[in-house]
């Protein structure tokens, strides 16, 4: 199992991060999704939990076989996704800072990303989405330059941890490092980019206006993928379990 922390900062505050961070992962899913290939939800529900109390328990599965490079697709059925689990215990994380936090002192990968400066596949890049040119009407926030969690306020952080596990014997280290470059890392910049780029549609809604307009594009991204999958053969996907939390 390969773990590492993700930090991204974000020029927002913590309760603008929680309606944003879900109005971009519906609406990415759902762009994301066509082919036969995206993200399905499998379960999408409230949880308690005994020590933080009420959250938001999601279960997903990432389809991603044309995605694959060829040394994995030898060893991997033709149906292949990751499964992701989630708890989201709102606002049990650390954020209020500028990622400057050592959370433990175990942890030995932790991975900045910029939203800004660092780079995204070129398949992925939107000149609409670029924060360099990017401009909020609704808050008068941006555009961003060099430097800039140091100097903007609002300034907040998020901290995800990823647990990735492929036990294949001989293609265990090879495949986690892979999906952790490939496909978790670019999945987090590219969607907290949108998440900034985006301010000015969800910016004012609440938290039950996000929550139907992620049960509808996920209803509607389910089916999508379901459509294309039921003209496949029903050959077993192979699972990898990676674990958000």
């Amino acid at each position: 199992m390969l773990m590492k922390e993700y930090r991204i900062c974000m020029p927002l505050t913590v309760e603008e991060y929680r309606i944003g961070q879900l109005y971009m992962i519906s609406r990415h899913s759902s762009e994301q999704s066509h082919g036969g290939e995206g993200v399905e939800v499998i379960c999408n529900e409230p949880q308690t939990h005994p020590q933080h109390g009420l959250g938001q328990f999601t279960e997903k599965r990432i389809h991603l076989s044309s995605k694959l490079p060829s040394w994995i697709k030898m060893f991997v059925p033709r149906i292949f996704y990751i499964t992701e689990k989630a708890w989201n215990f709102y606002p049990y994380t650390i954020t209020d800072d500028k990622g400057d936090d050592n959370l433990e002192a175990m942890l030995t990968v932790v991975i900045h990303l910029d939203i800004l400066s660092d780079k995204i596949p070129e398949k992925h890049y939107e000149q609409k989405e670029d924060l360099s040119s990017w401009r909020s009407a609704k808050t008068g926030r941006g555009p961003l330059r060099a430097g800039w969690r140091n100097e903007s306020l609002p300034v907040m952080c998020s901290y995800k941890r990823v647990e990735c596990s492929f036990e294949v014997y001989g293609l265990q280290g090879k495949t986690e490092e892979f999906i952790h470059k490939v496909n978790i890392r670019d999945i987090l910049l590219v969607g907290h980019r949108q998440a900034v780029a985006w301010t000015d549609e969800w910016h004012g809604m609440t938290l039950e206006d996000v929550r139907r307009f992620e049960k509808e594009l996920q209803e509607q991204t389910n089916n999508k993928l379901k459509s294309k999958h039921a003209q496949k053969s029903d050959q077993c996907g192979k699972a990898l379990s990676v674990f958000n939390k």
